[in-house]
């Protein structure tokens, strides 16, 4: 089966984790024929967004075939746009039983419709990554962008998809909602993580090897964060006050991602020996080897994609309580955070790290088999089944 991602909504970095990267790798694992058309942008090494200069075709880390399409002129209109120089072209050279579309917020899916015209066989998906809480955030956006333009690409491709998939619950809900499409072609898949990692992990003894770099003991409680620090995600602030409150000398933080300039400052003046580190950027994959040392990983801020790694790594979690965002709790591996405070934050891992039996718990759930459905294993098996 000859499966094509179609990248053109948005980004495409090589070398990372998202669900535009794992879902050709495990449909190419499972035996399938895979390619990739994708726009220019990308993400730099610090994981921030930028642009390949030229459109190219090369191999990528897992020897698929990616395919970079340029933009039309004048760029500053066309990037936001995303019209593209040899779409029709390249979709047609690459001759797709399955069309897996990330994203329908594009131009040039006109020209995909074009395509499909001729080639009825051809079955189709359409991803969303979009919701209120990275997307439509202003009137512009929300009134023109969304809901006439984006909505239009959506409408245009909705006779020949079989899905239009939601990767949060919140994102299903944009779908009906604000493009308003039919709800019985919408529906939830997941994000998650990458079996291969997780093994990687367990074979190289990364527990234990990440615990000692960072002069962690077996026996003390060591909390995690991961991702972006910036003006949307300030919350990770007060997670480092929180554990620099406390008194408990076993509960240890080590904290890592980007930071904006805006924000260093304050970062470094809230590390506090051991007890609190901020170790820098790491790269997406060794997040899994950082994260697999944790007792307790925390995401006290919006959401990102480490959320669902993490529930496929079977860790236990505590997160901040956005609608639509509750799917990684498969039965109480997660403790959700109901509002913006140190004293919060500091409350719950206090009770985690001291009630053995609660945390037990958790830990027991977050092992259990409702991990699996967050395993891009899975994943990439449910997106393409006919319901």
């Amino acid at each position: 089966m000859k499966i094509v991602h179609l990248c053109l909504g948005s980004f495409y970095p090589d070398n990372f984790s998202y669900q535009e990267n794992m879902l050709p790798k495990f449909h190419k694992e499972q035996g399938h024929d895979v390619e990739v058309i994708a726009s220019l942008f990308t993400f730099d090494k610090n994981g921030k967004g930028t642009y390949i200069k030229n459109g190219s075709s090369y191999r990528n880390e897992y020897d698929i075939l990616v395919t970079r399409l340029n933009y039309k002129h004048p760029l500053k209109v066309y990037r936001k746009l995303k019209r593209y120089v040899g779409t029709l072209d390249a979709i047609k050279k690459s001759a797709p039983d399955i069309l897996f579309i990330h994203g329908c917020q594009f131009m040039d899916m006109d020209i995909v419709v074009e395509f499909l015209k001729q080639r009825s066989s051809v079955k189709v998906y359409v991803d969303n990554h979009a919701d209120f809480s990275n997307s439509a955030t202003n009137f512009l956006s929300k009134n023109i962008l969304h809901k006439i333009i984006w909505k239009h690409t959506s409408h245009i491709i909705e006779p020949y998809t079989t899905k239009f998939y939601g990767v949060l619950p919140a994102r299903v809900d944009f779908l009906k909602n604000i493009y308003k499409l039919p709800p019985e072609k919408c529906e939830l898949l997941v994000m998650g993580a990458d079996d291969s990692k997780i093994k990687e992990t367990l074979r190289l003894n990364s527990r234990e090897r990440i615990r000692e770099r960072y002069n962690i003991s077996p026996d003390e409680f060591l909390v995690m964060t991961g991702g972006k620090i910036d003006i949307f995600k300030t919350q990770t602030l007060l997670l480092m006050e929180a554990v620099k409150n406390m008194t408990d000398s076993k509960v240890k933080l080590i904290v890592f991602g980007s930071v904006t300039p805006e924000l260093k400052e304050k970062v470094n003046s809230l590390c506090y020996g051991l007890k609190v580190q901020y170790i820098g950027w790491v790269e997406s994959d060794l997040s899994y080897q950082y994260f697999s040392a944790a007792d307790l990983v925390v995401f006290p801020g919006r959401h990102s994609v480490f959320w669902e790694q993490v529930t496929g790594m079977g860790i236990p979690m505590v997160c901040k309580y956005w609608q639509g965002t509750t799917h990684v709790d498969i039965g109480g591996n997660v403790v959700f955070l109901k509002e913006d405070s140190v004293k919060e934050i500091q409350t719950i891992i206090e009770e985690l790290s001291t009630n053995q039996k609660k945390y037990n718990i958790m830990k027991t759930v977050a092992m259990g088999e409702g991990k699996q459905r967050f395993l891009y294993s899975e994943i990439a098996k449910n997106a393409i089944l006919t319901r």
